[in-house]
């Protein structure tokens, strides 16, 4: 089985399943895994891999609408040596301080490759679902995409000081809560764009269409053979953490002045339909854990 195929066959034991974060009372839980080999590319520092490992976490919880309480990381290397332990450790810290957030610990472990595993917990009595989503709502994304495949590209092209940069992403915890009021939906874009569009439309029963010209990152643009290079970057490629909102018209411009970051409208929420990008069929690809 693949990811998604798993993951569909937990949903039919466990239920609900499907939101970035589960919810239990007025807390919400999210756990991630993340390995050298599939998510830190050569020339990732390990301060970068313990603020983006901790943040992914953190991640969910700003797509729930919810106020981030603590993390808890569990560092797994072939052997602990201390400087690269340490970095790990500040930039967990420091990604949880950046968001307001506290690192609160976790486990070490022996493993043939470095990975790490990350736990956070946030607290809101109004979680934002993906289910919530309406025709007629508008459809909006925070910053911009393909931040993450640009800093892939610049690794490969020996630009470290720069990728680890971009690596570390600010989870959008301020602009979920900013949002949550307004948003009748809401996820991140961990698994790039289209796939999360279509994620939000299962999970609410509903077509979206969206229209070009959306909010590529400039560094897509730098690292890109071409258009379309670049739409694929932008669109499929994901990790970029961004997260991918159904509002209300009446309140969009309302929740966009709330927000710290930019939100962008990029199309609206239909009764049916699939999920079109400038009225083409936009292809249900995008990130698979393990790939």
């Amino acid at each position: 089985m693949d990811e998604r195929t798993a993951l569909g066959l937990l949903a039919d034991r466990l239920a609900p399943t499907g939101d970035d974060a589960a919810v239990v009372e007025d807390l919400v839980f999210t756990i991630d895994m993340l390995h050298a080999s599939t998510d830190f590319p050569d020339g990732t520092t390990r301060y970068t891999a313990g603020w983006r490992a901790v943040g992914a976490s953190l991640s969910d919880v700003a797509a729930m609408g919810a106020e981030p309480i603590a993390a808890v990381a569990v560092y797994a290397a072939r052997e602990f040596e201390s400087e690269e332990l340490l970095a790990f450790v500040e930039g967990a810290i420091d990604v949880c301080d950046a968001v307001g957030g506290q690192y609160v610990g976790g486990d070490l472990d022996e493993h043939p490759e470095f990975s790490a595993s990350t736990a956070a917990i946030g607290r809101t009595d109004a979680p934002v679902l993906r289910s919530g989503a309406e025709p007629g709502d508008v459809v909006c994304v925070t910053g911009t995409l393909g931040r993450s495949a640009g800093a892939i590209a610049l690794f490969a092209e020996g630009e470290i000081d720069r990728a680890n940069d971009l690596f570390r992403f600010e989870p959008r915890v301020a602009t979920g809560r900013a949002l949550a009021p307004h948003a009748n939906a809401m996820m991140d874009s961990s698994d790039g764009l289209a796939r999360s569009l279509y994620q939000l439309a299962e999970a609410s029963g509903v077509g979206i269409a969206v229209e070009s010209p959306l909010p590529i990152d400039d560094v897509v643009t730098e690292v890109a053979a071409d258009d379309v290079e670049r739409r694929e970057l932008g669109v499929f490629f994901g990790e970029d953490f961004e997260l991918v909102s159904a509002i209300d018209p009446d309140k969009l411009s309302t929740a966009r002045k709330a927000s710290p970051v930019a939100v962008t409208p990029i199309g609206h929420v239909e009764a049916d339909g699939g999920v079109t990008l400038d009225g083409e069929v936009l292809a249900d690809r995008g990130y698979t854990h393990g790939e």
